[in-house]
């Protein structure tokens, strides 16, 4: 039976649904899952980052003060006068969906707050990039139809992304084919340093081809490649250990490709100006696409509710999230998706509104937990490729709050 976002059964306190899965930026939305009073099983696939986020069990929803447990409305004036008292605070972490995110923005603007998302520093190279000289890039539906040489630079991608060759390149559980390509036939190109290729093997066994080198080469092996596209003479044998014969064997199958995709993961690329090498993979895009080749970029990964955040940011004020270091009195730490992720150590008040399996290694001056997208409540996300906003469905019963319907009731107070 072909799973669709109407297959719904319940039967015998047994709810089985099709829903999306928000814990990377791909957004699964065929994701077949069970919940059984309240104990949910993911059936169908076996992403280990989408079975942790469906199957983690609902945590204590107690509001606290100072490691106390208080009532819900407690909490909140508690924290209201904690902003009050703050003449700059720092709203951080940032992990939510749109609507969360709108709401703490309302809140921000208010208190003089600055934002900041905790994935700031990865974020910052690809926008370093795209506001000083551009870039092509695709979305995955393209990825998907058209797409026949795929290049992984500095990562394998599956370790962020763990479906994207299932869904998007090698099509092994989809209904359909690729529209404009023969998704069996496309080639995967390995650069980086250690790279799991396993997901770039083809369905009927071919090997992709992998160049290996350390994360300190890339800039230059990037560069390289750059130069040979553009019709540039390299008087050396090798860079990096690589044989030029090499670079030469991939920016021939680059520029004989019908629609190469160049992708990369911000991330993984945490090298010193790694902006710079972005920038020579988006240049590379461009000389493929100035000659008789078309080809993109693909920036992948998107966790934590990043892409939205950016998205919704940069429409509410105009900018980007940006990584500056912010002065800072108070500290109010956002994170509705994972409880792993915890605010660094600090002095100041510090209020937390999060996911309510958070472990703290330092108690918060406030803690509220509230409902994760997706889980405890409906929301929207954009996926990775900001090419559509995908909703996000309750598949839980439960009481918590939403982070919208928190930060609105602080707002109320001040």
């Amino acid at each position: 039976m072909e799973i669709t976002q109407d297959n719904v059964k319940n039967q015998h306190n047994t709810q089985t649904i099709v829903a999306t899965c928000p814990a990377c930026g791909l957004l699964c939305d065929d994701v077949l899952i069970e919940n059984k009073q309240l104990t949910i099983k993911v059936l169908n696939t076996v992403c280990a980052k989408s079975n942790q986020f469906f199957e983690q069990a609902l945590g204590d929803n107690s509001p606290k003060v100072n490691g106390q447990p208080v009532t819900l409305q407690q909490a909140i004036s508690h924290a209201a006068q904690l902003l009050q008292a703050s003449k700059k605070p720092l709203f951080a972490g940032l992990s939510t969906d749109v609507q969360g995110f709108r709401a703490i923005y309302n809140l921000a603007s208010k208190t003089n707050g600055k934002l900041k998302h905790m994935n700031a520093q990865s974020m910052a190279r690809n926008m370093a990039v795209l506001q000083s000289s551009g870039w092509q890039t695709t979305t995955l539906t393209e990825v998907k139809n058209r797409a026949d040489v795929i290049v992984c630079i500095g990562t394998d991608i599956v370790s962020h992304n763990t479906r994207f060759f299932e869904r998007f390149i090698w099509l092994t559980h989809q209904p359909s084919d690729a529209l404009f390509t023969d998704a069996s036939k496309r080639e995967v190109i390995y650069i980086g340093e250690n790279l799991n290729t396993k997901a770039g093997v083809s369905p009927d066994g071919r090997q992709p081809i992998s160049i290996n080198c350390s994360k300190a080469d890339l800039p230059e092996v990037l560069a390289v490649l750059r130069a040979l596209i553009a019709g540039k003479d390299i008087i050396a044998q090798s860079v990096a250990g690589i044989q030029m014969r090499e670079f030469l064997a991939i920016a021939n199958k680059l520029k004989q490709a019908k629609y190469a995709v160049l992708a990369w993961v911000a991330k993984d690329l945490d090298f010193e100006h790694a902006e710079l090498s972005i920038q020579n993979i988006t240049e590379t895009v461009a000389l493929l696409n100035s000659q008789s080749s078309r080809a993109a970029g693909l920036s992948l990964g998107g966790s934590d509710g990043d892409t939205s955040a950016n998205n919704a940011n940069t429409w509410l004020n105009g900018f980007s999230l940006n990584n500056d270091k912010f002065d800072h009195d108070a500290m109010v730490w956002i994170n509705s998706f994972n409880a792993k992720k915890l605010p660094k150590k600090t002095d100041i008040p510090l209020i937390v509104l999060g996911n309510a399996n958070i472990k703290f290694e330092q108690i918060p001056d406030v803690f509220i937990p509230v409902a994760t997208p997706g889980l405890d409540c409906s929301g929207t996300l954009f996926r990775v490729d900001s090419a559509v906003v995908l909703p996000l469905k309750k598949v839980r019963g439960n009481n918590l709050p939403t982070l919208a319907e928190v930060a609105r009731q602080i707002e109320v107070l001040l």
